[in-house]
């Protein structure tokens, strides 16, 4: 079994679609270790409501350094599943390759600092883009700048709102996400 480390910072809906997803079987031969936050936030409860191991580790400076100390040895892959703090570059480096995220817009477009949440959908809007979409990609040392494994899209329609698009969005990372995590742990082997 692939173990897999999920960091959050919000309600986990991402979360619940990947303990879904490994419950059916549609990211195969897969479980979730941990579940980490840094904030308090409805994703633990998924996790305790799951029996799944959860903890709280404040955001902050110490964040990456307190996160490496929890990591189980056999951890396969950490996914951050809505997941807003930035880990530190010594840990990228250390799990280079093993840290996937998913991103509200089409990368390389729409990336980087200050580009989460309704941020980015507003972005997208003001832009005048005919689609966008969600991303899973390899975490790096820089923020939303490594190698794409899958994209969703979604069109742009000219009476979208941050709100509708981001509900679009959504959907997207629904569909792409437990088939990205699939994807990798199937080229680990």
């Amino acid at each position: 079994m692939k173990k897999l480390v999920i960091l959050v910072s919000g309600s986990g809906t991402n979360l619940q679609r990947i303990i879904d997803s490994t419950a059916s079987g549609e990211i195969p031969d897969a479980e979730i270790s941990l579940v980490v936050a840094d904030r308090e936030c409805y994703g633990l409860q998924r996790a305790e409501d799951h029996g799944i191991k959860n903890q709280l580790i404040r955001r902050g400076k110490g964040f990456s350094a307190a996160l490496e100390t929890l990591m189980p040895e056999d951890t396969s892959l950490i996914v951050l599943a809505g997941f807003l703090s930035i880990l530190s570059t010594g840990f990228c480096e250390k799990y280079h390759g093993r840290i996937i995220n998913i991103h509200p817009a089409l990368l390389p477009k729409f990336g980087g600092k200050g580009m989460w949440g309704m941020n980015v959908h507003q972005a997208v809007i003001d832009a005048g883009e005919k689609e966008s979409g969600a991303t899973v990609h390899f975490v790096t040392a820089e923020i939303d700048e490594g190698e794409i494994i899958l994209q969703g899209k979604v069109a742009v329609e000219e009476n979208d709102t941050p709100e509708t698009l981001a509900a679009k969005v959504h959907q997207a990372e629904y569909d792409i996400f437990p088939k990205a995590i699939a994807k990798v742990l199937r080229n680990q082997s």
